[in-house]
């Protein structure tokens, strides 16, 4: 009646598409579980309800009534109370139809920029303020409100159609004495269940099954609902007995039935309150350091929109009391002095000069991201075609921190290595035997033994054989009775289902050498010793975890013997071996051998037991399983007490293999200046290996170990003084324990001084404090990439986290910003991807600043001609559609599609990926560039025409000098020069960006053309009034020239800045420009030359400690007695996968 962990396929996991998952809290993050509120003792039976006192969650089966009883009602609203039970219906939609449009306007409002055009709207209403009509404004926050809003729909939308689809699923409820079909919706708190196989699991439920299902239990933890998938705390009440419950006898909700044809179950959380809807709350927000520049731009854009304002209502005061007093034709009919005129005009050159700050900005950036990240999807070169797995990006607002980053933090096993492992050498009571000796070894002795599997050794199979070796008999006894592997029985082949490959790979060895783990029940263990089955009685099961970094088996056998097998790390075996225990100098060299090979090793210990000692250490183990408080630390800490005085047996050595390209993709990674660190759970020598396997580390660099460098300086080093003063490369090897220094400064400046890093023996929880050390005190750009559970909290605290979808389940993954199979696709995502859409960004951002400054400026310059009187320069109508429609497509496209070099040239130079992490490509330098630049055109844009329509006569002797007439001019070069430089800047050319460019400026004309025409101004006569102005204007060939001429004199300067930075100055990004058509032929070559990859064996392999990366076993699910195949009336199996890691298997029986 539990369930167990697992990484194996075909296992049960929540769907991510179907249900809504996230996991973004840290350990630290999570919510306060209330273990120990209260505690009843052992016997003591239940009083009534009234009189209990309070405890966190209480659940009775089959009374529907029982859970809305008075105590159980909390406060809602006043006097109103509802129960604490959560019904099962689920709602993770946002809106209905009567809420959408208030509750969606309310939070885009929140948004500062929204905010403020709309504050703007509402002083254009006040005709005393605003000469500028309310529609220029209302339109383009129309749009970016509306565009905004369907987004939101859509997704709503999804949210809604999902709800609707799993609270409508079917499931069978205990009800009225039989089961009924009801819809998941209708499940309450205390409903039995029945689920079958295939069956998505409603709510999270404890796993029960009775032949008299309207029988009564009471369950009861110190748990409220919360957020921790790993961690459940109860204890069950049956018949005057008391029972454990851990999360090992949850199936959380979300999870998939599998391999099981039914099975019963207890809801304990429903709805709102399960786990999986508790985890689906805020995720932790990611800003890249763009955001973070753009909003502080945007205040120095408000800041310098203010001050302008301020002195052009100064001026306005100053001009109306020396010129506008005295000049009877300006006379308005309003007796205001000029200081209140001053203060009405600021405002009303707020509203003028509002476009400095971009309305439509943000709202672009949200489009350009969300095509980037649809381009990481849609990249068929980083599909993993073996496992029909895509790359994702999981997020859209991080594309181009890609291209910045700094320090990339790794795991190893299963991101650098396939994570299949394979067992390859060990060393028995002192003598090593390995598998690379000629010939491999015939199983055809052994019809158990797995085909695949490969030893050279002929030797040890001797030895094993002849039955004359205790020492080798003991080792392969251990491997197949000390573990807490699931096996299976299928089509009269043996299937294994380990906690981990590891596992997997140790109890096969044992199997292949004659030592077959055939059977298993809660409390016996059955193996095939060579030619005859031993059934042995299983007495307890201590478990892996991260702490113990080991684990044990106390088994009965035949004749009445009790003994311990343990197997574990070497440093914690080491400190628990008895004073006599033999071979322990010289296991210690063969693993020091092993771990230069790079091979992950595990150390084998066993221990007698009297029936005495035996006898009082059990009685302490029970009384650990049933405490309410501290549950886990009391089980270790009795542990501890039998885990003592153990004989050393001899030490196992696995393979894990390196990914295809990994080393490649790392030494690739460090010529573009990116830092590596390697976080694993590997000795030290073993780690250092690892590094020459994969090219981390190089023979030109030189190492540095674990010692402090400073130790031998006396004094404090001074803040500037580098710790490594010699020329040349550097590389640092560290232990976790050396993290947990207080001098934390010291290790992270030693640490970044070095080009690789690699951190050994270390814990969850420190990889994610390395991580937190480098973002602290270096301000870096920081990407963590892993596979398992282990390295959630790692890729959650970098500033980007990458998970590889790999064979440890899907955690890493599911808490992951992008997502991929392989480790080598990082190149791509960095070099490529990354380093596009951070110069698109950079690109877009510069010209999007400038162009609102080249256009808003005009009317700056245009104040100093009116009298300061906020009148507009522009057409009102130009005003409104400028960023809508004039001036969006073509920057929107260079966001979306430009590249200055191909993919394989970005690959090829890897130095190109430089620019990003210097954030020389946009940066206050860049801002202020774009400033002036706008400042600049826009003094050309004004003065040229200026100056072109004094004293000027057309063609046809009329005057063409008019305000109309003259806006229409200054319109038409803003909208070529902004046109002709976003093409300028354009790296990348394709039909869709010219279309873009010549289709603004048809539009511009198109519009232009029909809001000046007749018609159109005898239905609205008030709102268009620049009847006739387009047609009279442009049809002057002395304005086309004076047009011609200010564009060229706007471009010119750009012309020539551009041609010099590329000739005299020219960046590696230009060099490469130069030479493309050469470095292009020269790729070509390379792949006609490049023959087919052929499979390398015998290719250097790198692992870890076992023990270290070791997720906890199924030790709690086999010993519960509630778990395990057995003989009774009914029977069944089931696997389960929760975030792609829980297995479970489970008998039904009746009775108690």
């Amino acid at each position: 009646m539990s369930r167990q962990r697992a990484d194996s396929q075909g296992s049960m996991g929540p769907d991510d598409e179907v249900m809504p998952y996230s996991d973004d809290e840290t350990d630290d993050e999570l919510e306060p579980s209330f273990e120990g509120e209260a505690e009843e003792p052992p016997g003591v039976e239940h009083p009534p309800v009234e009189a209990r006192s309070e405890i966190g969650w209480r659940v009775k089966a089959n009374d529907r009534p029982y859970h809305h009883l008075p105590e159980f009602q909390k406060k809602v609203f006043l006097c109103f109370k509802k129960s604490r039970y959560s019904g099962n219906a689920i709602k993770t939609y946002k809106y209905n139809v009567f809420t959408f449009l208030p509750l969606n306007l309310y939070e885009q409002f929140k948004r500062a920029a929204n905010l403020y055009f709309l504050a703007l709207l509402i002083l254009q209403i006040i005709p005393d303020i605003s000469t500028l009509p309310w529609y220029t404004t209302l339109i383009p926050l129309v749009v970016v409100l509306a565009i905004t809003a369907i987004k939101d729909l859509v997704d709503d939308l999804a949210r809604h159609r999902m709800d609707k689809e799993i609270n409508n699923r079917k499931c069978e409820v205990l009800l009225d004495g039989r089961f009924q079909e009801s819809k998941w919706m209708d499940i309450q708190v205390g409903d039995v269940v029945r689920l079958k196989k295939n069956d998505f699991i409603p709510a999270d439920i404890l796993l029960l099954s009775s032949s008299n299902p309207n029988s009564l239990c009471y369950v009861e933890t110190c748990e409220e609902p919360n957020n921790r998938l790993d961690k459940f705390t109860g204890t069950m009440r049956w018949q005057g007995e008391q029972y454990p419950l851990d999360l090992d006898n949850m199936l959380l909700r979300g999870c998939k039935i599998r391999n099981t044809e039914e099975c019963h179950g207890l809801v304990i959380f429903a709805g709102a309150d399960t786990k999986i809807m508790r985890n689906g709350g805020k995720t932790r927000f990611k800003r890249t350091k763009i955001d973070e520049l753009m909003n502080y731009m945007v205040y120095t854009i408000f800041v310098l929109l203010l001050l302008v304002s301020a002195g052009l209502g100064i001026g306005t005061s100053f001009w109306y009391q020396d010129i506008g007093s005295k000049s009877w034709y300006l006379y308005d009919g309003k007796n205001q002095d000029a200081t209140y005129r001053g203060f009405l005009s600021f405002w009303g050159y707020i509203i003028v000069l509002n476009t400095m700050v971009p309305i439509s900005l943000y709202v672009s950036v949200e489009v350009i991201r969300l095509g980037q990240s649809k381009f990481i999807n849609w990249d068929l070169q980083m599909y993993f075609a073996d496992k029909d797995t895509p790359a994702k990006a999981r997020t859209t607002t991080l594309n181009e921190q890609l291209g910045q980053i700094e320090y990339i933090f790794s795991d190893k096993t299963g991101t650098l290595t396939q994570n299949i492992m394979q067992f390859k050498k060990c060393t028995i009571a002192g003598h090593s035997y390995d598998c690379c000796r000629a010939a491999p070894v015939d199983w055809g002795w052994n019809r158990y033994a797995d085909r695949k599997f490969q030893f050279m050794d002929n030797a040890l199979v001797a030895r094993v054989r002849s039955k004359k070796d205790k020492d080798a008999s003991e080792f392969f006894k251990l491997l197949s009775l000390c573990h807490t592997v699931m096996v299976e029985h299928k089509d009269g082949d043996l299937v294994y289902q380990a906690a981990s490959p590891d596992e997997g790979a140790l109890v096969t060895a044992a199997r292949n050498f004659g030592y077959v783990f055939l059977s298993r029940t809660q409390d016996t263990i059955t193996i095939k010793e060579m030619d005859h089955e031993t059934t042995y009685k299983m007495l307890a099961l201590l478990d892996f975890n991260s702490d113990r970094k080991r684990m044990s088996i106390i088994l009965k056998f035949p004749d009445g013997r009790i003994r311990l097998y343990c197997k574990g790390a070497d440093t914690v075996i080491y400190e628990r071996l008895a004073p006599n225990s033999k071979h322990k100098e010289t296991t210690q060299t063969a693993l020091d051998i092993f771990a230069n090979e790079t091979l992950r090793t595990l150390c084998l210990c066993y221990k007698d037991i009297s029936a005495e000692e035996y006898e009082a250490w059990s009685r302490k183990h029970k009384e650990a399983q049933v405490t309410m408080v501290n549950r886990e630390s009391a089980l270790d800490q009795v542990y501890e007490e039998i885990e003592k005085n153990l004989m050393l047996i001899g030490a196992t050595a696995i393979e894990d293999k390196l990914q295809d390209g990994v080393p490649e993709t790392i030494a690739k990674l460090a010529k573009a200046d990116i830092k590596i660190w390697v976080l694993t759970g590997d000795k030290k020598e073993t780690a250092e290996n690892i590094g020459y396997s994969c090219s981390l580390l190089t023979d030109d660099m030189k190492i540095h170990y674990g010692e402090d460098p400073t130790s031998s300086r006396p004094g404090k080093k001074k803040p500037a003084e580098p710790f490594f003063t010699e020329p040349g490369k550097n590389a640092l090897i560290i232990t976790g324990g050396w993290l947990v220094s207080s001098r934390s400064i010291d290790f992270v400046n030693m640490a970044c001084e070095c080009e690789a890093v690699i951190c050994c023996r270390v814990t969850p929880k420190q990889k994610a404090n390395v991580v937190s050390l480098v973002k602290k005190y270096k301000k870096a750009v920081t990407l963590s990439i892993g596979d398992g559970a282990n390295d959630v909290n790692m890729i959650k605290t970098a500033d980007i986290g990458v998970g590889i979808s790999g064979q440890e389940g899907m955690q890493a993954v599911m808490s992951s910003d992008y997502a991929f199979a392989q480790f080598r696709y990082l190149q791509r995502l960095l070099l490529v991807h990354g380093r596009w859409s951070y110069i698109r960004m950079c690109k877009f951002l510069r010209y999007f600043f400038f162009k609102n400054f080249a256009f808003t400026l005009v009317h700056f310059w245009y104040s100093f001609f009116s009298g300061y009187s906020s009148q507009i320069a522009f057409e009102d109508w130009f005003i409104t559609l400028y960023n809508l429609c004039y001036s969006s497509l073509p920057v929107l496209l260079v966001g979306l599609l430009d590249q200055d070099l191909n993919d394989k040239l970005s690959l090829k130079f890897p130095k190109l990926y430089l620019p990003g992490q210097q954030g020389s490509l946009f940066n206050y330098k860049n801002f202020f560039v774009s400033l002036f630049h706008g400042i600049f055109v826009s003094l050309i844009i004004f003065f040229i025409p200026y100056g072109a329509f004094l004293q000027t006569m057309g063609q046809d002797g009329e005057a063409p000098s008019d305000y109309q007439s003259f806006a229409v001019v200054t319109a038409t070069s803003l909208i070529f020069t902004v046109n002709l430089q976003i093409s300028l800047d354009t790296s990348f050319w394709t039909f869709v960006n010219c279309f873009a460019v010549l289709g603004s400026i048809a539009i511009y004309f198109g519009i232009m053309f029909d809001f000046h025409s007749g018609g159109i101004h005898v239905i609205f006569p008030s709102v268009f009034t620049f009847t006739g102005v387009a047609s009279n204007a442009l049809r002057q060939p002395y304005l086309w020239l004076t047009i011609i001429l200010t564009v060229g004199i706007s471009l010119l300067p750009v012309i020539c800045i551009q041609f010099l930075h590329k000739t005299i100055w020219p960046s590696v990004g230009d060099k490469v420009q130069r030479n493309r058509r050469k470095y292009e032929m020269e790729l070509e070559e390379e792949e006609r030359k490049k023959a087919p990859p052929a499979f390398e064996r015998g290719r250097r392999s790198r692992r870890s400690a076992y023990a270290f990366s070791h997720s906890r076993g199924y030790a709690d699910l086999i010993s519960s007695g509630r778990s395990i195949r057995r003989r009774p009336q009914a029977r069944g199996i089931f696997i389960l996968n929760n975030a792609g890691v829980l297995l479970c298997q489970a008998v039904l029986w009746s009775g108690s």
